[in-house]
Order: C-alpha cells, then structure tokens, then sequence
C-alpha cells in the first residue's frame, strides 16, 4: 500500500534515527546488528522449513558446485553470492569495531588473545551470513524453479491472492524479484509465509543500510582523515547513497530495482579484492601498523591465491557479460576497465 519512493523515504528516516544509537555507545549498536540478523536467520529459517527443500540436492550443490545450461545471468547471480556473503565494506566496519575494543596494545600475549576471538568472532559471522543466503538460495531454487506464469497465477487465484494480476496467464517461465518472490511464497505456503519473508526483507534491508552507512563513515575518519560531525557524515555519506535509489524508485519499478540490487552485490564481489588487498598488506606489515607479529609466509601465500581466484572470478564474469552485449563499443570499454582494474590491485 506504500508506493516504492515512499518506502526509500520512510528508510532515509528510520537510518538517520539508528544512526544515532551510537550515542550509547558501540555495544548498543552490535546488539541492534544482531537483533536485526537474528530476526533474519528465524525469518527466512522459517521459509525453508515450509519450503522443504530437497537436502541431498542442498548438500550436492554446496560441495560439488556446477550448472547445467546456465549463462550469464545465471552467472551474475553466481558472483552476486560471493560479494552478499563476504561484503567488502564490513572488513572496514570490522576493523572499525575491532579498534574500539579495550585491549592493552603493549602486551603482546593479551593482544594474541584479542586476535583469537577477534578471529571467532569473523567466522560465526560469515558463517551466519553464508547460512542465511543459503535459506534465501534454497528457497527460491525450490519453491519456484520450472514454474511458469500459468502455474502461479492458477494457485494465486485458487488460493484468492489480491496479487494474482501479477502473473500473465501465459506459458512463460516465472521470473521473481523481491517482491514477486513473497508473493509467490504466499500463494503456495499461505498468508504467513509472505508476512514473515516481509519482515525478514525489511531487516535485511535494515541492516544492510546500517552497515554501509558506518563503514562509510569509518572510511571518511580513517581514510581521509576527515573530522566533520556526526551529522555531516552521516549527511554527506546518506545523500551519495540513496540519490540514485530513490530515482529509480520514483521513475522506474520493482523489477528495476531488484536488478539493480543484483548488479550491486556483483559490485561488492569485484572490490571484495581490493579490501582483501588492503587487509593482507596491513597484517604483514607487522609494527607499527598493527601491534603483533606479522603474517607468517603461508598466510601471505594463501591469502594471495585466494585474491588471484576471486580476481579470476570478477574477470571471467566481466568478460561472459560483455561478450553477451554483441557491442564493440563495450567490449574496447570493458578491456580498458579490466587493464585498470588489475593495474589497481596490483598496485595495492
């Protein structure tokens, strides 16, 4: 009943008010972060428990990853996972928080252990992350792979949907956004099952929003070294953001909107090496920088390969999505984009 630009606005104003929690302090804030995530595990918990996914096929997929007759847009989803799991901007939050724990920097057995649960820490949260995407994943593979228009607009009407005129009573295979995705969910699985992935959406959203908001206000202290007041940043950092969100909201639609959020996890997997980059050369940089030992030979090695293979990923995609265009404009833009895009890693 919100019409699309109004929900961008109601989320301008819900940030900027939890924005300023961190007037009471971090803590305050990471427990808000994880009432938010938590809601997002039972949420979208509960829509795979109704879904019933199939789990020797869940176990198959995570363990022997392939893909029968997919292309590029399959393959853009594909990359998509890897930047919402991994997130670039959060290793900057991360260290943020991390900078602001109580630790005696002078003592390198009682920093050692800091380090240890700094590091426990990141796993359960990625893990959580990689747990929640699978939910999301799953759901969506199972719930409606194959269908087609036909198909969801007969059980919508049969189960007296108001959102039935969504789907054109025609052959065509489904395709879902956001939107769409709970809809088809609450024709199948019953009103609960679209009410619940709202919520679960919204938190989603919420977090989201939050996190990169902070990062980029730790970003804008640390570096560029920029003393402005909280409501300067936030301000400055708000407006670049949602600018562009809040266009496509007023002249465009949900579908639009959805692809553009698609587009902006392939985004975040193509800076994830950046970020990895900035990390792995601070860690083994040893003192001054950082207040223990430098990075042992393996880690630097491992760390390295594992850049090379998320650069070799973004690349590949790069190349697939370009070639898809048929444009010889796009393809001189895109290899001069690529050149600079590895001469900048490289250079890092």
């Amino acid at each position: 009943r919100i019409p699309l630009w109004g929900g961008v606005l109601i989320t301008i104003a819900d940030t900027f008010v939890f924005l300023f929690l961190d007037k009471y302090g971090l803590r305050k804030l990471e427990a808000f972060f994880g009432l938010l995530i938590t809601i997002m595990a039972l949420t979208f918990g509960y829509e795979y428990i109704t879904v019933k996914p199939n789990q020797e096929k869940l176990l198959q997929g995570l363990f022997i990853p392939y893909c029968q007759d997919c292309g590029t847009p399959q393959l853009e989803q594909a990359v998509g996972i890897v930047g919402a799991v991994i997130m670039p901007h959060n290793m900057y939050l991360h260290s943020a928080l991390v900078k602001s724990r109580q630790v005696n920097r002078a003592d390198k057995r009682e920093v050692r252990e800091a380090n240890k649960y700094f590091f426990i820490e990141s796993c359960i949260a990625l893990f959580v992350s990689f747990i929640i995407n699978i939910f999301v994943v799953t759901v969506f593979a199972e719930a409606f792979f194959d269908k087609t228009n036909a198909n969801v607009s007969q059980v919508c009407a049969n189960s007296s949907s108001p959102h039935s005129s969504l789907f054109p009573n025609n052959s065509d295979t489904l395709e879902v956004d956001i939107y769409k995705g709970g809809v088809v969910l609450g024709c199948y699985f019953g009103p609960a099952a679209l009410y619940i992935w709202a919520i679960g959406i919204l938190a989603a959203g919420q977090s989201s929003t939050m996190t990169g908001t902070y990062s980029g206000q730790f970003v804008m202290e640390g570096f560029l070294n920029l003393r402005w007041s909280r409501f300067a940043r936030v301000l400055l950092t708000r407006s670049i953001a949602i600018t562009p969100t809040l266009f496509v909201a007023i002249f465009q639609d949900v579908e639009h909107l959805t692809g553009m959020n698609d587009f902006l996890n392939v985004l975040m997997s193509l800076q994830v090496s950046k970020a990895g980059v900035q990390g792995l050369q601070v860690s083994k940089a040893g003192p001054p920088l950082t207040a223990v030992s430098p990075l042992g030979r393996f880690w630097r090695v491992a760390g390295g390969l594992l850049i090379l293979l998320i650069c070799s990923i973004n690349m590949y995609f790069v190349v697939a999505y370009v070639m898809a265009l048929h444009s010889l404009a796009l393809y001189i833009g895109a290899a001069l984009l690529s050149v600079i895009y590895l001469a900048f890693v490289a250079y890092l």
